[in-house]
């Protein structure tokens, strides 16, 4: 049997003008996104005003709408209840609520609470470097840059760094010296390293108000690689710890794939999962 596989993107798959169908056919649900975010999401989506759609704050709830507006058209149309959700960073509050964590309205309260806190933490920024193994990546930043982690790693051959501005801009240098391709990502943070750290006990105190409930489907955590655990504390344990330790994106793939033959289905704006799993079937 094959088992369905439903992943949900996160930051660097934004692009102005996304959702617009989505929206005439949602209006209920974008209103209520207006109501509990205090601005018109919709807008930012669409428009682009300020270039909000790049700034993490915006961001991350923009993608949390878009993703779950994409899943409820998603739902119209396959009956079937997948064996696995998948979210990529931003992406893995989608697949929580897919299983059934917390509702839409929780989860767009978490992802804004989540991106406030993320984009405080300023003069850092993230990279994709490919073509380099992690072992490689490693070396390098060990050797050469300690300031600077490896904040996913996405395939065996592609991963993303995170640190500050200035050394970023050093190590693009460098290895693009190496041989290897350095892609600077439109994100305002450091995400997924130490630099996330001191915003965790804020981070962690917001959602331990929140309901939670256990997940109804499997959810591969980006942290563990490994579904997520089935009593609560564990879960929350999880969703922040996220915020300062590398996306295993790779490993989570291959967790699902172990488990026999799967179709996987990308639920969300563009087709950067998609075109990241042909790499990693290779």
């Amino acid at each position: 049997m094959t088992l369905k596989v439903i992943m949900f993107p996160g930051q660097g798959s934004q692009f102005k003008g996304m959702g617009e169908q989505l929206f005439k056919e949602f209006t209920e649900v974008v209103a209520t996104a207006n109501r509990v975010l205090g601005y018109d999401i919709a807008d930012i989506c669409l428009n682009n005003p300020d270039n909000k759609l790049n700034q993490t704050t915006y961001t991350q709830p923009a993608l949390f709408l878009i993703n779950y507006l994409t899943h409820q058209k998603y739902l119209q149309e396959n009956k079937t209840v997948p064996d696995y959700f998948l979210g990529h960073s931003l992406g893995e509050f989608n697949a929580l609520n897919a299983a059934g964590v917390f509702d839409f309205e929780t989860g767009l309260k978490i992802v804004q609470k989540r991106g406030e806190l993320m984009f405080s933490i300023g003069n850092t920024g993230m990279a994709a470097i490919v073509g380099a193994e992690y072992k490689e990546v490693k070396e390098i930043l060990h050797t050469n840059f300690a300031d600077i982690d490896i904040a996913n790693v996405n395939t065996p051959s592609q991963m993303v760094i995170s640190g500050p501005l200035d050394s970023l801009d050093k190590a693009a240098d460098f290895f693009e010296e190496e041989g290897f391709v350095y892609i600077p990502l439109k994100v305002s943070g450091a995400f997924h390293s130490r630099y996330m750290t001191p915003v965790k006990a804020q981070f962690e105190a917001f959602i331990g108000s929140m309901k939670l409930n256990k997940c109804s489907v499997p959810v591969i955590s980006n942290f563990s690689a490994a579904p997520y655990p089935d009593d609560i504390s564990g879960i929350l344990k999880n969703m922040v710890n996220q915020l300062d330790n590398r996306v295993r994106w790779f490993q989570s793939i291959e967790y699902v794939m172990y488990q026999g033959e799967c179709e996987f289905a990308e639920v969300g704006p563009g087709e950067v999962l998609s075109n990241i799993l042909k790499k990693i079937k290779i």
